[in-house]
């Protein structure tokens, strides 16, 4: 019978007489060695063992008490913690101090303070990046000091906004869709001078009929200087001759006051603007259908595409007042327009103020001296005439003078001249 533990042989054991093992130097094999961290009971007594016969006894893992020896140390057992679930000896089984052992309570107060600060860091850098691309977008083309005998600026800041008819840039389908025509070169279809001050801001149109003198001026390529001769024409006659320097200097000649800047925008700029702001709400006064500008609106309040608002603000046929009624809705509109693209569904939504500037900012014509703060008041300015702060009205008319032309009222105009001048209260009224 094999009294060796299973698994063990002839060739394992060797020739149990003399040796222990093949190879064995051994006459005798070694006492069985107890390691003390296996040993799971008291000592085997002598005689037990292989060669005591038998297989040796193996210990009762349960004492008296119900307890293993060797989770025990008490009984000289080693203690590793799993008959009572814990780990290393502690109490809850997740280390020498607890699930969080050397892991400090979070300090909510520093980082609330470093995200406020990387937001503030995120937002500044934003907003300066913002900065520099909106203001390389400006087209600075007009130069005002190429403009000679001018008034001398009085208070508060004065705008010349122009609404051109250029079709530069424009495909044949935009043009029909559009209605613009395919005339060559560039005409006006509206002129606005806005004042923007400290007795809230005015907004004041110039009729496109009005009649002007054209006075000496230095051409804007040539740089040669043209003698006055008392020519009188309509206003936008000056800007189809020489362009915004000659109209700038027109427009300075014929009512005495100072243009600080100069903001033009064409047919497609005009009506990008509008579909970037999604649109603009208008209470239409009337139905409207003029073949000539694309118009076809009914009575009411209205949100207007780019392609209606073009057509609105171009329409004069079908008005009674011809060109005293279009400017009167090209006011209406663009205070509207102004008031869209500073809400803050606009100013807040950068999916809608990116491409509203980048529209607006790439259609835009300005003079080498303006700047995004400069476009930025004159916007504020138009929304605060919308809002009521402020008033817009047609520069006043006499009547129609000999060629047929709009007249200006000579002593109305000098006074709104000299209350705009001294950033006054304007009292006078127009058509």
């Amino acid at each position: 019978m094999n009294d060796w533990p299973e698994g063990w042989s002839d060739d394992n054991r060797g020739d149990r007489g003399d040796r222990y093992g093949r190879g064995s130097a051994s006459a005798r094999p070694e006492g069985a060695r107890v390691m003390r961290q296996v040993r799971r009971g008291p000592a085997a007594p002598p005689g037990a063992g292989p060669r005591g016969g038998g297989v040796p006894r193996q210990p009762s893992y349960v004492d008296g008490r119900g307890h293993d020896g060797y989770g025990d140390p008490a009984h000289g057992g080693y203690d590793s913690g799993y008959n009572t679930g814990q780990v290393y000896g502690t109490p809850s089984g997740r280390g020498p101090a607890g699930p969080r052992a050397g892991r400090p309570a979070p300090d909510w107060r520093r980082r609330i303070k470093v995200t406020a600060i990387t937001a503030a860091i995120v937002l500044a850098v934003t907003t300066v990046g913002t900065y520099f691309w909106a203001d390389s977008k400006l087209n600075r083309e007009v130069d005002l000091s190429k403009v000679i005998d001018r008034p001398e600026a009085g208070e508060g800041t004065n705008y010349l906004i122009v609404g051109s008819d250029s079709r530069e840039g424009m495909s044949a389908e935009e043009k029909k869709k559009l209605h613009t025509g395919s005339a060559e070169g560039k005409r006006t279809d509206s002129m606005m001078i806005l004042h923007t001050g400290g007795n809230g801001s005015t907004l004041i149109s110039l009729p496109r009929d009005s009649n002007v003198t054209i006075p000496s001026f230095r051409g804007s390529d040539s740089g040669k200087l043209y003698q006055g001769t008392g020519r009188q024409v309509k206003l936008n006659a000056a800007y189809a001759e020489d362009g915004p320097e000659l109209l700038v200097r027109t427009v300075e000649y014929n009512t005495g006051l100072h243009i600080d800047h100069y903001v033009e925008i064409g047919f497609a700029g005009f009506a990008n603007i509008v579909d970037a702001v999604g649109g603009v709400e208008m209470d239409i006064p009337q139905d409207i259908k003029d073949a000539k500008s694309g118009a076809d609106l009914e009575k009411g309040r209205q949100t207007l595409d780019g392609e209606q608002a073009l057509a609105f603000v171009r329409t004069r046929y079908a008005l009674a007042g011809s060109d005293l009624d279009r400017t009167k809705n090209q006011q209406k509109f663009l205070s509207a327009l102004a008031s869209q693209v500073a809400t803050p569904s606009t100013v807040l939504n950068p999916f809608r103020l990116y491409p509203t500037m980048g529209a607006g900012l790439d259609s835009l014509i300005v003079d080498k001296d303006m700047g995004l703060f400069d476009l930025a008041d004159m916007f504020w300015a138009m929304k605060g005439v919308s809002g009521g702060d402020g008033t817009s009205m047609n520069m006043p008319i006499a009547g129609n003078a000999a060629n047929g032309n709009l007249q200006w009222d000579t002593a109305k105009m000098k006074t709104l001249v000299e209350q705009l001048k001294n950033d006054e209260k304007v009292t006078v009224s127009g058509d």
